[in-house]
């Protein structure tokens, strides 16, 4: 095949290889068969280029102990910003509270519309992107089911829904990376994998739950087959940790965001006051019973024996309001500081031989014929550090940085994820092993609802190597982000808020509204995929007219304009698209005669 088109002579190029000519009269004569690469590249899901830093190199004593003290200060570093990490994680959860927690309860107190499977879907994704904490969406859902407010059968789809909306913290780490084209294109795939994962998860079983009930048959008889004891709490490692740091920043109280959904408490502050009391003296009582009675004691108010909590906004005249905006602000700016320095530090860190040994131990899979069992060992590590972590968005938060650096690939991330899903319902069992007797049989279920749901999804998309088709996928859109990054902004809005948004004012309507106006959009989009499909490996199978889209308006068929339109309104580097490449496929589309010239 030629290196490039000559002077009005067009070859005929096969779909799957087509030269794409680049109209700049400075690179003329240069081409790409391969999309998104350009002369002299690298392919970006390969690992970056290691530094040889394993040179026997004669130095001094005292080049040596500089080395030492420098690795060791690079190490505190890393923990330092890791632990900073975590912690604005915590804080930014808890900013989502202050300026979402009352709406979500209302969202919740409407029980006409959670009947419907749909808006119940999105509303847990809503709430879940609202509080930024799927414990909180959970144990919102497993108040109200005590309560005979919410059925287990409405509550299936909500479940799913706080599964899907857990994913968006990972997101939202990944952005910091845009900055480079290569990490981003890693971390966002790393990011996305996890979201479709759940999205394939719910179109097939929420159509099948509808139907058949099978996560509710499910979980009855696994309650039936137990015998239920009521256990102990989860190991607490992270918070242990974390809470010295956070609780001198802000402390909620949690019952208030459940009264509201259950209309016990509607008009209290999410901001905790009060932390304790004060311990009466052993004996008073006693003596009191025995002797006179005590007037000081039983004229004292329950407020007087309360400890007061400790934190930078007891008493603040402020609403919750305004200080979730304060607290959202400032969580952002140290998560993204955090995660720039994490990011640049194991860049240092990993290199020459110390990266080239973690990823091998990392990615690296059995001896043969045992090499399956890799994935599968993967999962079990994501679910256990998730449970030691007590929080699967922190765990997915960390892997995704590391996707961006290189250390671990996607198809190795996939079954961490996978495991961290696993991992926050057995956190989420246990924790409703510990609840009152009189909640404890609804928050087993719905926490065996979450179990199998996470498992039937492991089932579908892992266990068939061929089904696994959250990891091609993901790479296809890490590729479209890395060259378009605004794409990135666009899908984290419409996934997680406009699509939601637009689904429960529908669901508001009336369920048969939302079949009437929803129903055409799926099966329009079901089509456009499957003629996709068809194109690229069945073009035969389909009429002329749609074997190309090439007679659609361009910007049907092509972000080029809508890159141009958003580079123009936005031009900061992270919204600039890979011109040169956007460059050739705008040529290829606006070009009749190549696109004539295609053998399909």
């Amino acid at each position: 095949m030629p290196n490039s088109l000559a002077g009005g002579q067009f070859p005929n190029p096969t779909l799957d290889a087509i030269d794409l000519e680049d109209r700049n009269p400075r690179n003329a004569g240069t081409s790409s068969s391969i999309p998104g690469l350009e002369e002299g590249s690298t392919d970006p899901w390969a690992f970056p280029q290691l530094k040889n830093t394993g040179q026997l190199k004669e130095v001094s004593m005292a080049s040596r102990l500089r080395k030492v003290v420098i690795g060791f200060l690079k190490l505190c570093g890393l923990l330092g910003s890791l632990y900073f990490f975590i912690c604005s994680l915590d804080i930014l959860s808890s900013a989502f509270q202050l300026l979402g927690s009352k709406m979500a309860g209302d969202i919740f107190k409407d029980n006409v519309v959670l009947s419907n499977p749909v808006a119940g879907l999105v509303i847990g994704v809503l709430v879940t992107v609202l509080v930024q904490s799927s414990s909180t969406s959970s144990s919102i859902v497993v108040s109200m089911v005590a309560s005979k407010l919410l059925t287990v059968q409405v509550s299936v789809p909500i479940i799913m829904g706080v599964n899907v909306g857990t994913s968006i913290t990972s997101t939202l780490v990944s952005m910091a990376q845009s900055g480079d084209r290569d990490e981003f294109q890693r971390a966002f795939s790393g990011s996305a994998v996890h979201g479709i994962f759940n999205w394939l998860t719910v179109l097939v079983l929420l159509p099948l739950e509808c139907a058949t009930a099978a996560l509710e048959r499910l979980s009855e008889l696994a309650l039936g087959a137990a015998s239920l004891q009521p256990g102990g709490q989860a190991p607490d490692i992270l918070k242990a940790l974390t809470q010295p740091f956070t609780h001198l920043i802000i402390q909620l109280d949690s019952s208030v965001i459940t009264g509201s959904a259950t209309s016990n408490n509607t008009n209290s502050s999410l901001i905790k006051q009060w932390c304790g009391a004060t311990p009466q003296p052993q004996g008073s009582n006693e003596e009191c019973s025995i002797f006179n009675p005590c007037t000081e004691n039983s004229t004292a108010s329950p407020e007087e024996s309360k400890v007061p909590c400790n934190h930078l906004f007891v008493g603040t005249g402020l609403t919750d309001l305004a200080v979730g905006f304060i607290l959202l602000a400032g969580s952002l700016l140290v998560l993204c500081t955090c995660l720039v320095l994490i990011v640049k530090l194991l860049n240092s860190v990993l290199q020459g031989r110390i990266a080239q040994a973690v990823r091998t131990v990392i990615n690296a899979d059995f001896p043969f014929p045992f090499g399956w069992l890799s994935g599968y060992l993967a999962i079990l590590v994501g679910a256990g550090l998730t449970f030691l972590l007590q929080s699967s968005s922190v765990f997915t938060a960390a892997i995704v940085p590391l996707m961006g650096v290189g250390v671990i690939n996607l198809e190795r991330a996939y079954p961490l994820f996978l495991g961290s899903n696993i991992g926050t319902t057995t956190t989420a069992l246990l924790a409703a092993l510990a609840s009152p007797a009189d909640m404890m049989l609804f928050a087993v279920q719905v926490a065996l609802i979450h179990f199998f749901f996470n498992l039937a999804g492991i089932l579908l998309w892992y266990l068939v190597p061929v089904l696994r088709l959250p990891i091609p996928l993901a790479k296809r859109f890490g590729d479209l982000t890395a060259q378009y990054r605004w794409v990135a902004i666009v899908y984290l809005l419409f996934t997680f808020l406009l699509l939601p948004l637009a689904a429960f004012g529908l669901s508001l309507a009336g369920g048969s509204v939302l079949a009437a106006v929803g129903g055409p959009l799926v099966g329009l989009v079901l089509l456009i995929i499957l003629v996709n499909i068809l194109q690229r490996h069945r073009p035969s199978w389909l009429p002329h007219c749609l074997r190309s889209w090439a007679w659609l308006p361009l910007w049907l068929h092509s972000l080029e304009p809508w890159d141009r339109l958003v580079t123009g309104c936005c031009p900061c580097r992270a919204c600039k698209s890979n011109s040169s490449m956007a460059s050739k496929v705008a040529n290829c589309y606006e070009n009749p005669e190549i696109i004539a010239s295609q053998q399909l």
